[in-house]
């Protein structure tokens, strides 16, 4: 049986790293690596091992290895966060409880930021969003909706100027699409109507549109806590589990 020398192991790993250094500092996303002889004489080190650890970059999402041509740096991904949340959901759909309060200690900041830095573009891509939202009862198409939904949360973001706050929302598209679609179901299923989750994202445009952000903070914190509401009536959870309240756990033991 036979083992890598632990110092080839290290010279990989720190070739890795030198080269994860120059693809976050010294070349724009899209453009392509040098060749391998060149980083190899660039890093003194063996193709081989310049092989070997762009590889690992690839895994990392820090570049994409095309065939016959050379490796590009890539454009910051996202989807890897929402990957990780839409995992936990599938093994326990519960979990959209723990999704909602990560969505609270962002999207309340997000409101704030957004009614002190909206532009006049994104406001209007705001009230588009929520013309879609609006339909008559006889169409109703909660699918529709829901994307309505999704692009008025992406845009809200997308308003703050922050590009990594932005990027984190869109990366978390799929997970936060299944939490709206339950919350929408949990709303109507406890005699709510589309008007009313409308109504919460009306209150928080013109919290934005008046520059307040401390109205816009709280308007998005009642629309959250109306989609707490709204998730325990989709998924029959108990009315003293409270989302926003991790010591309100069920089996947390405490009494309320």
């Amino acid at each position: 049986m036979t083992t890598a020398s632990p110092r080839a192991g290290n010279l990989t790993q720190q070739t890795t790293e030198r080269l994860a250094d120059l693809v976050l500092g010294e070349f724009e996303p899209g453009s392509d690596l040098p060749s391998e002889a060149t980083l190899a004489q660039q890093l003194g080190v063996s193709r081989l091992t310049v092989r070997e650890a762009v590889k690992t970059l690839e895994a990392r999402g820090l570049v994409e290895i095309r065939r016959g041509r050379r490796p590009i740096v890539a454009w910051p991904n996202p989807r890897p966060v929402g990957d990780f949340f839409a995992a936990a959901i599938r093994r326990d759909p519960s979990q959209l409880l723990d999704l909602l309060e990560v969505r609270h200690a962002l999207e309340v900041h997000i409101a704030s930021l957004a009614a002190l830095r909206a532009n006049r573009s994104a406001i209007t891509a705001l009230e588009l969003a929520l013309a879609a939202m609006r339909q008559p009862d006889e169409d109703l198409d909660p699918a529709a909706i829901n994307t309505a939904d999704l692009r008025f949360h992406e845009v809200l973001a997308a308003a703050t100027g922050n590009q990594l706050l932005a990027h984190l929302m869109e990366g978390m598209e799929e997970p936060l699409r299944a939490s709206r679609l339950q919350s929408l179901r949990g709303h109507l299923t406890r005699g709510g109507t589309v008007a009313d989750v409308i109504a919460q994202h009306e209150a928080i445009l013109d919290r934005v549109r008046a520059r307040d952000a401390q109205g816009a903070g709280a308007a998005m914190r009642e629309h959250l806590g109306q989609t707490a509401r709204d998730l325990r009536a989709a998924f029959a959870v108990a009315d003293t589990i409270d989302p926003l309240r991790p010591a309100a756990r069920a089996g947390s033991g405490e009494e309320h």
